[in-house]
């Protein structure tokens, strides 16, 4: 971007400015470290000039938003066409309640709903099963049948809104009450527009919402690109899912390798399958957390961007440009709240929902101030969208598109993250791909590591959260948090007992006989699950049968 002429004189003049300015204000007043750092361990300089981006090109690193290789957005206008989806996670308790949560949210100006389920439906158990005593209800809505989806979206019109479901291992039973209960509304599924995790690789790295043995995982995603494609076409299929890897302890650096790794996974085994990568491509989604090192984020969205359109143009072949946009949601980084003087958390939602906006995500869902301690509050979880709400409408940033491209630290940080990204894929590559590097233990060790170092700076005081361990304050015990209410559970129990006294239990019977069936052979299984979900199958039902013939997952136990 300059010619060297110009970077000569730029370098002397650096070298200069160092002799002069910085040697003499080192000797009057030291920097408060010898060395920084950010928490990908990517050194810092103490400036940065045009020296550090000397070797982008602009057209072929940078080029313009809604262009490959989209390092600037994926939309030509990006906000000032319009904002990404407004999201909060919410969900708990019982289907009714949880509607209500809906109801109010939509109100108070969000834009597409994001549903939590409780720990037994994630896992594919019935709230009355032993496993699920004392989990009904409590992270998440407990969803045991159609029944209870019917209730949760009773009065919420399906083919006005965008809906993601954070749902892995089950998330074609999911999907598939979500087809029916948007089908008794009179909507075709072909209107429906939202998205599913339906992300297993990263419950096997970081999170353990698993089911089943990898290869059968793979074969109910492959299959559900498959169904959406044809009949579900506004439908994101998966969001490839970064968020929870950061959460584990991750870096910046970590989550964008790990999470495009489990990409390329999720991408080979559909090809293998058969499917174009045009055909699926422009469905695959993201999720990224959002930390509070506000630039490296910025950095580290733009670099995924790049490294993806990349991944997608030059190793799959991909033609249409929508297969190689790296669209995303965003969360706000849970890990990083505190329960210690919880108003500070405010604040560290403002900073990294700019990072988020800044780095163009899609969509966004903010983490409330009380999340550390209990379920949001409704005063919480309105402060968590006004908070969105203040940057879209106040901050003056989505004015412009991408305003911190050519920063010299910010393009020279987006150049590094994509790099030693770039660095772990091939690494990843070398043991086999992906899935081979969680059987081996090789991604969760590096993650464990990371959180391992984050850990012990906080222990000796190298990294300060503040108000934990340092400006810690006398506290009294925090007021009017959010409980569920332990009768969720009974009530859940009776649900699925009048359920059952209330269908058709041949058709049930008989639906599921068909599914096993199917599932013992290589058909495509969504049909097969979308027809027992309308007879009134429950989840655990349905689950139980794909547990019969594929068995269930058992996790290495990683030293």
């Amino acid at each position: 971007m300059y010619s060297k002429e110009k970077l000569n004189a730029v370098k002397e003049k650096r070298e200069n400015w160092e002799k002069t300015q910085i040697e003499k204000t080192l000797a009057k007043r030291p920097e408060r470290k010898a060395e920084f750092n950010n928490g990908s361990g990517i050194k810092l300089n103490r400036v940065y000039d045009p020296e550090d981006i000397a070797e982008i090109d602009y057209n072929d690193s940078l080029s313009y938003p809604g262009e490959y290789p989209y390092t600037r957005g994926v939309q030509p206008t990006m906000y000032r066409g319009k904002f990404w989806t407004m999201r909060q996670y919410a969900g708990f308790a019982t289907a009714e309640e949880s509607n209500k949560r809906y109801k109010y949210l939509l109100n108070q100006g969000q834009t597409g709903l994001s549903v939590a389920f409780d720990l037994p439906t994630q896992i594919g158990y019935d709230s009355d099963h032993q496993l699920s005593e004392g989990e009904v209800g409590k992270v998440g809505v407990a969803i045991d049948s159609l029944k209870d989806m019917e209730l949760l979206f009773d009065g919420i019109p399906l083919d006005k809104v965008s809906t993601s479901m954070t749902i892995n291992a089950p998330a074609s039973v999911l999907l598939a009450m979500y087809i029916a209960v948007a089908e008794k509304q009179g909507v075709s599924p072909d209107k429906l527009s939202g998205t599913i995790q339906n992300d297993i690789l990263k419950e096997y790295i970081a999170r353990g919402t698993y089911i089943f043995p990898t290869e059968a995982s793979m074969r109910l995603i492959t299959n559900i690109f498959e169904y959406c494609a044809s009949d579900v076409p506004k439908w994101n299929t998966i969001s490839i899912s970064g968020y929870h890897i950061r959460e584990a302890g991750s870096t910046a650096v970590q989550e964008v390798a790990f999470t495009l790794a489990d990409g390329i996974a999720y991408v080979e085994a559909a090809i293998k399958a058969g499917l174009d990568v045009d055909e699926f491509g422009p469905r695959l989604s993201f999720f990224f957390n959002s930390h509070n090192d506000l630039l490296e984020e910025v950095a580290k969205f733009r670099a995924a961007r790049r490294l993806w359109a990349k991944i997608m143009k030059e190793r799959f072949g991909a033609k249409n440009p929508k297969s190689m946009m790296l669209r995303f949601h965003t969360q706000t980084g849970g890990s990083t709240l505190t329960a210690q003087q919880p108003d500070n958390n405010v604040v560290r939602v403002a900073v990294q929902t700019l990072a988020a906006v800044l780095g163009g995500t899609q969509s966004l869902h903010t983490n409330s101030r009380d999340e550390a301690l209990a379920l949001p509050s409704e005063d919480s979880v309105r402060i968590a969208l006004r908070t969105q709400q203040i940057v879209a409408y106040e901050s003056g940033v989505t004015e412009t598109v991408d305003p911190l491209a050519g920063s010299y630290y910010v393009e020279s940080l987006t150049n590094e993250i994509e790099k030693k990204a770039a660095d772990y894929i091939r690494k990843i590559d070398d043991l086999g791909g992906a899935a081979k590097a969680i059987e081996r233990g090789f991604i969760q060790k590096e993650i464990q590591e990371s959180a391992y170092i984050y850990q012990k700076e906080i222990e000796k005081n190298e990294r300060i959260v503040v108000g934990m361990n340092k400006f810690e304050i006398e506290e009294s015990t925090p007021k009017g948090l959010l409980r569920v209410d332990p009768a969720v559970g009974e009530m859940q129990k009776e649900k699925i007992r009048a359920l059952k006294d209330d269908r058709d239990n041949k058709k049930v019977e008989d639906d599921l006989k068909a599914l096993k069936e199917a599932a013992s052979g290589d058909e495509n299984l969504m049909p097969y699950i979308i027809e027992a979900v309308k007879s009134y199958s429950t989840l655990g039902e349905i689950c139980d049968v794909l547990r019969d013939v594929f068995g269930e997952y058992q996790q290495s136990v990683i030293l």
